[in-house]
Parts: structure tokens; C-alpha cells; sequence
């Protein structure tokens, strides 16, 4: 089955290598041409499904062009979703400055505060309130 986008392989692979927070792959595979916004799949892209905690990750596909407004196409949550309810203040931050909406609702009608806020991730809490003003 290929991907809704491209070469569903080479999506597949680089989705694969997002989600294992392998950079070293996924940096080759981004040299070699693949799309870091191409759909798995599953229909998710590589900053969709990459490893949360890996902000070398996270700026590599930003870096490539990644988009990092793309809502999850059965959630409705982005990026910033997952790693302001995991805790990633990094991750967080690096999305913020590539143009990720810190607003943006899932399809719940929650945003990133909110689903810190439900976690107890106080840091990103602290940080999101600071950016709203």
C-alpha cells in the first residue's frame, strides 16, 4: 500500500526513522529527496509521528521544510499537541520558532495549554502563558 503522498517507501522509511528519533537516517534519506511532508501509511507525516523527545529530530525536519501546523488527520492535533502534554519544552520551543500555532485546537477543542495543563507539565504551562501575554 503506498502513501497518500510520493514515494510511499521512501515516506514510510523516513516516518519509520522519525518515529525511532534516528537522525542519521533520516538525514540520509532527507539528502536523498524524500519529502519530510509526505504521508506513512497511515497517513501521518515524520514530524507527526517523530519521537517527541528528540529535538535534534524535530529541527531536522523543520529545518527540510517539514510542516509543523499539520494536524493528525484522525485527532486533530498537532505537533505542539504531543509535546506540550509530554513535557518537551524543547521540542516545544524549536516548534514555536519554525511557525507551529501554539493555539490550535484538536478536534476535542483542546490546545496545547490545555493538555499540559492536564498533565502537570508546569514548565510548558509556564511558558505557553508567558507567550499568550
Amino acid at each position: 500500500m503506498e502513501a497518500p503522498n510520493g514515494d510511499g517507501c521512501q515516506a514510510n522509511q523516513l516516518a519509520n526513522a522519525a518515529a525511532r528519533g534516528d537522525v542519521e537516517t533520516a538525514a540520509r534519506l532527507l539528502e536523498s529527496g524524500a519529502d519530510p511532508n509526505a504521508t506513512n501509511v497511515f497517513g501521518r507525516s515524520p514530524i507527526q509521528v517523530m519521537m517527541v523527545g528528540s529535538s535534534k529530530m524535530a529541527e531536522l525536519l523543520l529545518r527540510r521544510g517539514a510542516d509543523p501546523n499539520r494536524p493528525d488527520p484522525s485527532t486533530g492535533a498537532t505537533p505542539a499537541h504531543d509535546v506540550a502534554q509530554e513535557g518537551f519544552l524543547d521540542t516545544l520551543k524549536l516548534l514555536h520558532h519554525w511557525g507551529a500555532h501554539l493555539d490550535h485546537l484538536d478536534r476535542w477543542g483542546r490546545s496545547p495549554l490545555d493538555l499540559a495543563r492536564k498533565k502537570g507539565q508546569n514548565h510548558v504551562v509556564d511558558y505557553l502563558q508567558e507567550l499568550s501575554g
